[in-house]
């Protein structure tokens, strides 16, 4: 880890003072232009057949900019993207930046409901889609605001995507301020409608810097983006953070361990962030040994706990890696907290440290903060938590105050500042008044031989309210009910111990941003009804 440079308060958003780096880039054009003024011909961006220099990136940027100026497109106006990883992306995502529009990324894994709120909502003025997807997009009668509709392939009613480059490239760029908002992305929606969490400049650019100052970053690595990038990891720490460090941006379409290990291998990939469960497939699917991954140096992982088998066998199999817990929210801009890479192993449980400006506090029902070490919600403030919701002032008035915002996750923070996350409060499960936090009884169940990955749901009970179920992937030829059984027994209280199971062997339903669906496992099994 990379010492931390000074901050300095600053007010923000009307009424916030937050901790900011200093001499940072203004917004996310920025982020691009330092790039490319430092690094001219430095790979930028490879994809398949392309592989562009930060000079070709910035010259397609600027084409594509002035497409999108041409057909009327002005700064403030949302551009929508129904686009899956790949070259298009990247460009339309600094092109919009140039011209100061808002991008707003739309998940590929969406159907059409959650495809028009977002475009209604946002009242997008243009949408770039993939020929595929096409037929997600809904009739022009409800997207009134939607005046342009492209497509990247060919698809009716669609212009072509070649058409927003044909114009000389646009040089000069919006004046954006870097509070303005940037890109809106939609949370995954588990419960309720929806809400556009507005990322802002500041935040990017904040994001993107902790992350290299945390990581080491610099101009020597490369990543490979194998997250959805219509997702705030992908956005942030795959693409502007890579940018921000003058590196390399490798695009896969989608993971596929050995595919991914193959292109791992052939790019000389230095750093990753993906969840945990990748990682395993990695280990489970492919020998490692088979690739030379010498280069891979930084290990980042979120979303859930990595379970202590996986940390063994990759320092076995990697002994230069260095795997680093990133906890963190689209209402974030991505990482919260960020694990030094010598503590992993030792502090596996933990997220770990508050990133450089970030505000971590632990609340009770009453918004008292608690004493180190026990639990309540973690309420979150920073530079990087943005400034509010997409037209919503009713969820801006129910999860933020006094610019933090509220989480809904369960957590402690020791007397050392390592902060945890038990579990999400409406995950958590009420055993006869027993608390149970589900992250940890899955952390004990992917430790298990055979078992690939774990979801821990509450089942109702007429007598207890609720127990504790637990749903398995597995290597049916490693696995035994009676050996998970015996394994939890000897590392859970009883109360926290599964008292039945259910197992697959196929992957568990996932959302576009990498986590289990537990409600529909829920809903598949009965449960919410009874």
């Amino acid at each position: 880890m990379t010492d931390r440079a000074p901050l300095r308060r600053e007010l923000h958003y009307g009424n916030r003072v937050v901790a900011c780096h200093a001499g940072r880039a203004h917004n996310v054009h920025g982020l691009l232009a330092d790039a490319v003024a430092q690094h001219p011909q430095s790979d930028a961006l490879i994809c398949g057949e392309t592989r562009w220099s930060y000079a070709r990136l910035d010259e397609e940027v600027g084409r594509v900019a002035a497409g999108l100026a041409g057909l009327g497109v002005k700064r403030g106006d949302r551009v929508a993207m129904l686009l899956g990883n790949g070259v298009p992306f990247v460009v339309v995502t600094y092109a919009a930046a140039r011209i100061g529009a808002v991008t707003v990324p739309l998940s590929i894994r969406d159907q059409m409901p959650g495809i028009r709120h977002a475009l209604v909502n946002s009242q997008a003025v243009a949408l770039i889609a993939e020929a595929e997807f096409a037929g997600l997009v809904p009739v022009p009668d409800e997207t009134p605001h939607l005046e342009a509709r492209i497509s990247v392939g060919t698809a009716a009613g669609f212009a072509g995507y070649d058409s927003l480059r044909r114009s000389e490239p646009l040089i000069e760029a919006a004046d954006v301020g870097e509070e303005e908002v940037a890109t809106i992305l939609y949370t995954s929606g588990t419960t309720g409608v929806p809400k556009g969490a507005m990322l802002t400049g500041l935040g990017i650019v904040h994001s993107a810097t902790n992350f290299v100052m945390e990581m080491g970053l610099g101009p020597a690595d490369t990543t490979v983006v194998v997250v959805p990038m219509s997702h705030v990891t992908g956005l942030v720490a795959g693409i502007h953070t890579l940018v921000r460090a003058g590196g390399s941006v490798v695009v896969m379409r989608e993971f596929k361990a050995p595919h991914f290990l193959d292109c791992a291998a052939r790019e000389g990939m230095t750093c990753s962030l993906m969840v945990p469960a990748m990682y395993n497939l990695c280990l489970h699917q492919a020998d490692l040994g088979d690739y030379d991954l010498s280069a891979w140096r930084v290990g980042g992982y979120g979303g859930a706990p990595m379970p202590a088998a996986t940390i063994e066998r990759l320092a076995d199999a990697l002994p230069g890696l260095g795997l680093m817990n990133a906890y963190g929210a689209t209402e974030t801009t991505s990482p919260s907290t960020i694990m030094p890479a010598d503590q992993t192993a030792a502090r596996r449980l933990s997220v770990g440290r508050p990133v450089p400006g970030a505000e971590i506090c632990v609340m009770d029902e009453t918004g008292c903060e608690v004493p180190a070490g026990e639990a309540g919600e973690l309420w979150i403030r920073g530079a990087m938590v943005v400034p509010g919701y997409w037209r919503d002032p009713e969820a801006d008035a129910r999860e933020f105050s006094a610019g933090f915002w509220k989480s809904g996750d369960v957590g402690a923070v020791d007397a050392d500042g390592f902060v945890y996350v038990h579990d999400r409060k409406k995950d958590m499960i009420n055993r006869g008044g027993h608390k149970v936090f589900t992250a940890q009884v899955e952390s004990v169940l992917t430790a298990c031989p055979g078992v690939i990955e774990a979801a821990v749901v509450a089942k109702p009970c007429p007598i207890l309210g609720e127990r504790v179920h637990a749903v398995l992937s597995v290597r049916p030829e490693g696995f035994s009910e009676a050996e998970v059984a015996a394994h939890c027994a000897t590392r859970l209280a009883d109360y926290q111990c599964p008292e039945s199971y259910t197992v697959h062997e196929t992957p568990l339903p996932r959302n576009a941003n990498g986590k289990i669906l537990k409600r529909r496992i829920k809903e598949d099994l009965g449960f919410l009804e009874l």
